[in-house]
């Protein structure tokens, strides 16, 4: 990532994503303990050569400030933004961005479905 890429992670509490934007930002060069936003909305993970912008609107029944925030951000080129729960502020998502809904399958492994023009799936350990 190079910054500009917008991420939404769609899947049931528990689901992986949290563990996804760990990646995420592991893979971004971040030093950064990556925990989940529930109760404070967002965190940013400083990498290498991008930051991450991690959102989780799960305790919100509507977007309000955070939506100004939230454009902010996006208009940064150098900003990755990482969205879990997304539905809130759906309208102030670009439609560009990368979907990934994260299913967990009978196995114990997690079925991840991109919104890429290929529509790739991956299951992972």
């Amino acid at each position: 990532m190079k910054g500009g890429e917008v991420i939404e992670l769609i899947s049931d509490l528990g689901g992986g994503k949290t563990t996804l934007v760990r990646g995420i930002a592991r893979g971004a060069g971040s030093p950064a303990v990556v925990g989940s936003p529930t109760f404070t909305i967002s965190k940013l993970y400083p990498a290498t050569k991008c930051d991450i912008h991690h959102f989780d609107f799960y305790r919100l029944n509507e977007a309000g400030l955070v939506a100004f925030e939230l454009h902010d951000i996006l208009v940064d080129p150098h900003a990755v933004v990482v969205v879990e729960w997304g539905d809130i502020v759906h309208d102030a998502l670009p439609p560009e961005r990368l979907t990934i809904q994260i299913e967990k399958t009978a196995d114990g492994k997690r079925k991840l479905t991109c919104n890429t023009p290929n529509h790739l799936q991956y299951l992972m350990p």
